[in-house]
């Protein structure tokens, strides 16, 4: 009896406790961010059903830059909080994962059938488990380093395939088997080991070379001069950049035995 009893009041102390941190609220800022995100990718899908491609793929570019700003926002003010990132996830499941898969299959993949629509499925499942899996390896991974293709990268290259073919001259659909293998090699990365740089070490507010502040002006330039190529390359680079390093380093690694036997080799052969 005395451990019910225990039990009971214990209960009633969390749910007392969980009730008093809902009264506090929520932080507004970040979360305003977070809802715009969620806004634009859910337009992209009304304008996916709509047949405008473009405006969709615009969408998702916009969802993304909303993206970055909610968390440095949250960071910058002070106001992270457990249900920002949670809300942060679900909002990033629907601006980069359905989106871009209803883009994908209305645009591209709809004359190929089941093949076409479960490759799409695949593509939100995987972002789905790419979100949970970041979410459950937060402090344990290094924070230099995303593990698999981030599902706003995934998005970006979808989008930014759309924007490119439309600045070419391709108007309207573009049924093309290509687009449901590019689909279905985004969906592996994203839940793949491979890792990608996540450039969250980046201080800009420390001093850098003049020359690189130089460079960093003259890509600006270029992005507002051909945003349709520029943006596309930069995705398709950052989404090839993982294995293209996944490569390197395992080459690396069976070159390195050889290396240190060679001085073996020599010193035996020097020997009369």
């Amino acid at each position: 009896m005395k451990n019910r009893s225990s039990f009971v009041a214990n209960m009633k102390k969390r749910k007392k406790f969980n009730r008093d941190k809902m009264k506090k609220g929520i932080y507004v800022l970040p979360n305003l961010f977070t809802t715009g995100s969620l806004f634009a990718g859910f337009y992209s899908i009304i304008a996916s059903m709509y047949g405008r491609y473009t405006q969709a793929a615009a969408a998702i570019i916009i969802a993304m830059v909303l993206d970055g700003l909610d968390g440095r926002m949250a960071r910058l003010t002070n106001t992270t909080s457990k249900f920002g990132a949670e809300y942060d996830s679900l909002a990033d499941l629907v601006a980069f994962g359905v989106a871009p898969a209803i883009l994908a299959f209305v645009w591209a993949l709809s004359p190929y059938g089941k093949w076409g629509w479960m490759t799409c499925f695949l593509f939100v499942t995987c972002g789905a488990l790419r979100l949970a899996r970041f979410n459950v390896q937060i402090n344990i991974i290094d924070k230099g380093v995303f593990n698999g293709l981030p599902i706003p990268a995934a998005a970006i290259v979808v989008a930014s395939t759309v924007i490119l073919l439309h600045h070419l001259g391709i108007e309207g659909q573009f049924n093309n088997i290509s687009i449901l293998f590019a689909i279905f090699f985004l969906s592996l990365l994203m839940v793949s080991s491979i890792k990608y740089y996540s450039f969250k070490d980046v201080n800009y507010f420390v001093r850098r070379p003049f020359m690189s502040f130089v460079l960093i002006v003259l890509v600006l330039i270029i992005v507002i001069t051909e945003p349709q190529i520029t943006i596309f390359t930069f995705a398709v680079g950052y989404g090839l950049s993982g294995p293209v390093w996944f490569l390197i380093r395992v080459a690396r690694r069976k070159g390195t035995p050889a290396l240190k036997e060679e001085p073996k080799d020599t010193e035996q052969i020097a020997k009369p």
